[in-house]
């Protein structure tokens, strides 16, 4: 399983990065409008320097032709790095651009995945990652369980390499569904990681255990101190 953080917020992928097993970040135009990112190659290679060259980094195309796509692309590729996961909107011009990269040994992340036809297609196409849009999917009366776990039905029957990073949460309950239905990854936003911790009772079971600990051995005594 790979938990990927969808923010290009330096100070919190700072912060994430030293404290979960994060495997790497994702990004978008939209995200790169919220951080309003004004020098954007110096930006996305400090999150590079950040997570390291063995993390995936993930940055989308712009255009929306098959020529201007692959200029984005190539102009990635020589600014940031060669492992830089390419983020294809799954169009028809799109999938026609992660076929030509993929004879170049790009990595690729077929992205904006609301219909199964679109991942089947991303899959035979040869995308790494294919990006399903949950909360959006959700938002448009599809079902994104059915989906995600037919996704994942169809590439193990395939023997597919391609793997399914889901994205587009509102919640934690959407990402622990995804993962259910057979995700094999899932991009998420720094307030859901934050979200996922924020409950009274983990709260109260470590202060439970301190005061516990104190009743014993009095405050600020620690097992180092023993």
């Amino acid at each position: 399983m790979e938990f990927l953080l969808d923010t290009i917020n330096i100070k919190d992928i700072t912060y994430f990065n030293e404290r979960l097993p994060i495997a790497g970040v994702t990004s978008n135009p939209s995200i790169v409008k919220v951080n309003q990112v004004k020098n954007f190659y110096e930006h996305m290679n400090e999150i590079r320097q950040i997570i390291g060259p063995d993390k995936s980094l993930h940055v989308q195309v712009v255009a929306d032709t098959y020529d201007g796509m692959m200029k984005d692309a190539h102009s990635i590729l020589e600014k940031i790095d060669s492992k830089v996961f390419i983020k294809v909107p799954t169009t028809i011009e799109g999938l026609k651009v992660i076929k030509a990269l993929k004879q170049e040994g790009v990595n690729i992340t077929a992205t904006a995945v609301y219909t199964k036809m679109q991942a089947y297609l991303a899959m035979a196409a040869q995308a790494d990652y294919i990006a399903p849009y949950y909360n959006r999917m959700e938002n448009l009366n599809i079902d994104p369980k059915e989906a995600i776990l037919a996704m994942a039905t169809e590439i193990d029957k395939n023997n597919y390499r391609s793997k399914i990073l889901a994205a587009s949460f509102k919640n934690v309950n959407q990402v622990n569904e995804s993962i259910k239905q057979g995700a094999h990854a899932v991009t998420v936003s720094s307030d859901i990681f934050v979200q996922a911790f924020n409950m009274p009772s983990i709260d109260k079971a470590t202060h439970d255990f301190k005061k516990d600990w104190e009743s014993i051995y009095g405050e600020n005594i620690n097992i180092h101190n023993l």
